[in-house]
């Protein structure tokens, strides 16, 4: 039985229920954060609670997320998953019960908040080697991707794309530059150099993209932030995904066409690894 926490209580799932004049459901007027635990411990959770925060603040729903870190360890302990390798928590917060109009409610409401969590099953290693294919499609979304809200159809379109095609992942693409997937970040590597879009209003900046970009510095990789070009994609030597729960995932293949040798390359390959001994390192608590 899953336990979630709605509107201040830890309940079983089956019992959860919004309102249908709930402004998530009628507006997806809300803000998401989804946040990784590598054997009952959050990671990089200070980042994640500066982003939710932020957009919050952003479309000025008035609430602290903060207190929200012991929600996320009392779902993991709940549900027995303290000692999972790789778990979640999705957390996310709506306006709250009002009249349906399309300003905000006349009258102060009580934003609804709800969580779950639950365990991910990392790729066997054998299957993350021989990479994954990804297909392009125009990116639909709004001027705001920066703000993690529940207003996702656009991606939701985009990773049906991708199933449609048979293939793992989407390269987002904007007035022909490739931006990111439909629920991660997207990165080049040119000889050793690692590329990634620039934060900005067009992609969301994850906080495992974040990570990446460390473990470059300390791994001795050159860094470029710049948007590229479709064509110049299909240069690179190696491209990969990062997301909270992708990691880091190698594009190997791109509308049928391969990235450098159509294999997983080294860099791809030294930033997982480095990735993994970070996670690691937070399951372990050191």
């Amino acid at each position: 039985m899953s336990i979630v926490y709605l509107n201040g209580e830890y309940i079983p799932k089956e019992k959860a229920f919004v309102s249908v004049d709930d402004r998530g459901f009628l507006f997806g007027d809300g803000i998401y954060e989804v946040t990784a635990a590598y054997r009952g411990r959050l990671f990089r959770w200070g980042q994640h609670l500066a982003r939710m925060n932020r957009g919050l603040s952003a479309i000025r729903i008035a609430f602290d997320a903060t207190p929200l870190e012991e929600v996320h360890l009392g779902l993991l302990r709940d549900n027995g998953l303290e000692q999972a390798p790789v778990s979640y928590v999705y957390a996310q917060v709506t306006r709250g019960v009002a009249p349906r109009t399309h300003q905000f409610p006349a009258s102060p409401v009580s934003p609804t908040v709800y969580l779950f969590a639950g365990e991910y099953h990392r790729p066997p290693r054998e299957r993350w080697e021989q990479g994954f294919k990804s297909v392009t499609v125009h990116d639909q979304r709004w001027a705001r991707v920066d703000l993690k809200t529940i207003q996702l159809l656009p991606n939701v379109l985009s990773k049906q794309a991708a199933v449609d095609h048979g293939v793992d992942e989407v390269v987002n693409v904007k007035d022909g530059m490739a931006i990111e997937g439909a629920l991660n970040n997207f990165f080049t590597v040119f000889g050793d150099t690692v590329v990634t879009h620039p934060s900005s209003n067009q992609i969301l900046a994850g906080v495992s993209r974040q990570v990446v970009l460390e473990l470059c510095g300390k791994l001795g990789f050159p860094m470029e932030s710049r948007a590229i070009t479709v064509e110049e994609m299909f240069q690179a030597d190696e491209a990969f995904h990062t997301g909270t729960l992708t990691e880091v995932k190698p594009c190997v293949e791109v509308d049928g066409r391969p990235i450098g040798t159509g294999k997983v390359g080294p860099v791809t390959r030294a930033l997982f690894d480095a990735f993994l001994e970070e996670t690691e390192r937070t399951g372990s608590g050191s």
